[in-house]
């Protein structure tokens, strides 16, 4: 599956992945200021953004759309970076390909399995009845009778377009996402560990992290891995905490 991406900046290749309802949009900001020292790739998963719609909606699918990108682009082996569900994408791929990859980030998500915390947004997304819907502030009505926060709202908007004939859509296919959602739950896992460099940075007002996961799954999987906490940061680590994660991510990569 070709993978929609967005490329900027010189150097030393670095993959972003979005996580779940995202879009490579979501990294825009950060990826400016990494496209200053190196070779920024914002990509955009299956079932998300503008890239292609399948049925099938898994981790081993996703790394492979990943691996085939990275291939496309003949790049031989970057540092590849991924946030909530991107950062599964992120751990599946090293650990399935690890000869194709320098340097992992995981940004607030464990390799574990989650029990379903998304059930309300999957259900506001579709009780939205585009068909009627006349202007993006109709949509925000919609959504704003079960998603109460603004910014959740905004966030999840950014996937409306505008169709060629003038009505509007979801960029994300929500019914692949609803279908599997219990694959996008799942723990990723692996018979033999990453032995690469690994960074984690999870949020400390965030609970997708727990202090048990550090020396369970994450340090099984991944046996050279460094663990940073943002105090102040919830899950969306790079959007509220940007500078830190600015930091983390460049010493590592010099490092």
């Amino acid at each position: 599956m070709k993978l929609h991406y967005k490329e900027m900046g010189h150097g030393q290749p670095l993959l972003i992945l979005h996580g779940l309802f995202g879009t490579l949009d979501n990294w825009q900001t950060l990826a400016k200021r990494f496209a200053e020292h190196y070779n920024v790739f914002l990509v955009d998963l299956r079932n998300h953004g503008r890239s292609p719609h399948s049925e099938q909606h898994d981790y081993d699918a996703m790394a492979a759309d990943v691996l085939e990108l990275v291939e496309e682009l003949r790049i031989p082996t970057p540092a590849i970076m991924g946030h909530s569900m991107g950062g599964k994408v992120a751990m599946t791929y090293a650990l399935r390909y690890p000869t194709r990859i320098t340097k992992l980030i995981v940004v607030d998500i464990a390799p574990k399995a989650y029990p379903p915390h998304h059930d309300d947004i999957i259900e506001a997304l579709q009780s939205v009845d585009l068909r009627t819907a006349t202007s993006r502030s109709d949509i925000d009505a919609q959504l704003a009778k079960t998603i109460k926060v603004p910014d959740v709202r905004l966030f999840l908007m950014k996937n409306i377009y505008r169709k060629e004939d003038n009505s509007f859509g979801w960029r994300m296919n929500l019914e692949a996402i609803e279908q599997n959602y219990e694959k996008i739950a799942a723990a990723v896992t692996s018979d033999v560990p990453f032995k690469k460099s690994t960074l984690f940075i999870r949020g400390g007002r965030s609970n997708y992290i727990q202090p048990e996961d550090l020396y369970s799954s994450i340090e099984h999987l991944f046996t050279l891995v460094e663990i940073e906490t943002i105090p102040e940061a919830g899950h969306w680590v790079h959007a509220q905490a940007p500078d830190k994660v600015y930091d983390l991510v460049t010493n590592f990569l010099e490092h």
